[in-house]
């Protein structure tokens, strides 16, 4: 049996593990959500032997949930989805299935089947050919959504699954130190915020902000003290954003950028200024001493991300660095805003 002292020592090992474990999933889910939500609509290939059927899952099938193609025969199917892979297929034909499920060269795409009845013979049927769901065609509308919407889901985190295990050996998705994005990141998910935005016309603004005179701050209270204040900072920051939706990133010393999805010029320019004000009060605490921080801000606002440009994601980074350089250069510990013009600056 331990003794009682060591007891103690062992749960608190394990209450810091419990909490640095959760800490971690917290991160994991947040960089999750950006990643998913810059991922492109899955492409899906229709195949439908019933004109009728082929139809109506084309009025069914918008857009915004999946990017559909519909063709009318197997053999052009398997072509299609040889040529290019495709993350979910929707089909009547159970052979179909099965040759899709037999391929060892490929990945099997997440494959709705249509069936013509409702019964748990024909369910069984497509779930023996090789199908991942089944649903009648004769189903109502709501539950055919809905079945779409978990095939896009599944495909989507798949995706994710996929590119992370692919480039898990180069990207580190998270700062040590401070615990929010790294820079990796922000160079790799940014553009793709941006491409989601112009995919849609949604609005997307960008803050860079710099902690004033990190320098004497680092001088005064050593290298230490001076992580103790970057920690802090990163944390308030994300104290201040929607959960799950904006991020912050880690993209120099004593550098960050902060990402706004579904955010126009006005809604980011209150946001930076909140920044501003939760990083100049209260004061920050560092090797045992109270210290005053503040910080410079930099934004650029698109009410809508424009389509077509090019080099965008760089010119918008551009923007908010030129802007946060006229912050630094202008008195420190302000907000200087620039909007965004397509075809120019």
């Amino acid at each position: 049996m331990p003794q009682a002292g060591q007891t103690t020592v062992i749960r608190r090992i394990l209450e810091r593990r419990s909490q640095q474990l959760a800490g971690t999933h917290e991160e994991t889910t947040a960089t999750i959500a950006v990643m998913l939500r810059v991922v492109p609509p899955p492409k899906a290939l229709l195949v439908c032997q019933d004109p009728t059927l082929r139809r109506r899952l084309e009025q069914r099938i918008t857009a915004c949930m999946l990017e559909c193609e519909a063709v009318l025969d197997e053999q052009e199917a398997l072509q299609r989805c040889a040529s290019e892979p495709r993350a979910v297929v929707v089909t009547d034909s159970l052979e179909l299935i099965r040759r899709l499920r037999a391929r060892t060269t490929q990945r099997p795409p997440f494959m709705v089947y249509v069936a013509e009845l409702d019964e748990p013979a024909r369910r069984a049927a497509g779930l023996t050919a090789g199908a991942d769901d089944c649903i009648a065609r004769r189903a109502a509308e709501r539950e055919l959504d809905a079945r779409l919407a978990s095939a896009r889901r599944i495909a989507e985190l798949e995706t994710v699954l996929r590119v992370t295990l692919a480039e898990n050996r180069k990207l580190s998705a998270t700062d040590d130190l401070t615990r929010v994005a790294s820079r990796r990141f922000f160079s790799k998910h940014f553009p793709r915020e941006v491409e989601r935005a112009a995919r849609y016309g949604r609005a997307l603004s960008l803050i860079l902000c710099d902690i004033d005179l990190f320098k004497s701050i680092n001088d005064s209270l050593g290298h230490a003290g001076g992580d103790q204040v970057l920690k802090q900072f990163g944390a308030r920051l994300q104290k201040q954003l929607r959960r799950g939706i904006d991020w912050v990133a880690r993209i120099g010393g004593e550098e960050f950028a902060v990402v706004l999805p579904e955010t126009g010029y006005e809604a980011a320019l209150e946001v930076a200024r909140r920044l501003r004000a939760a990083i100049a009060q209260p004061r920050f605490s560092s090797e045992g001493k109270s210290i005053a921080v503040t910080a410079s801000f930099g934004l650029c606002g698109l009410d809508r991300v424009p389509a077509g440009e090019r080099h965008l994601a760089e010119r918008v980074l551009k923007i908010a660095d030129a802007a946060l350089y006229r912050s630094k250069h202008s008195g420190r510990n302000r907000v200087t805003a620039t909007i965004f013009n397509a075809g120019g600056e």
